[in-house]
């Protein structure tokens, strides 16, 4: 099993920059990829970036150029490094986790960590 637990969430104002860690522990090294989600009130929870299988990334438009995943395999941590927020970026932000089993894979996801931008 993989467990993960993120961190780093806030209120900031408009235009500021926040950092969200995810720190994956357990059977860090069936993990297959990983990346942070997204979910505003009354939305669904929608991808902001993430790590795939094959190492490349991926980037919700609205986010790119604004928002960094990065990863230190020493500490089986992922980062969303945040700037230029906007008021449409309020949401509670969750770790995923994927785990690669001879069945399939598994998703693993964290409490969510809220972040919220004034404007």
């Amino acid at each position: 099993q993989v467990q993960v637990v993120e961190s780093g969430g806030g209120l900031v104002q408009a235009g500021g920059s926040l950092r969200l860690s995810c720190a994956a522990s357990g059977s860090v090294f069936s993990i297959n990829a990983m990346g942070w989600y997204r979910q505003a009130p009354g939305k669904q929870r929608e991808l902001v970036a993430a790590f795939t299988s094959g190492g490349s990334t991926n980037y919700a438009d609205s986010v790119k150029g604004r928002f960094t995943i990065s990863r230190d395999n020493a500490k089986n941590t992922v980062y969303l490094q945040m700037n230029s927020l906007k008021p449409e970026d309020t949401a509670v932000y969750y770790c995923n986790a994927v785990e690669l089993r001879p069945g399939g894979e598994l998703d693993y996801w964290g409490q969510g960590t809220q972040v919220t931008v004034s404007s």
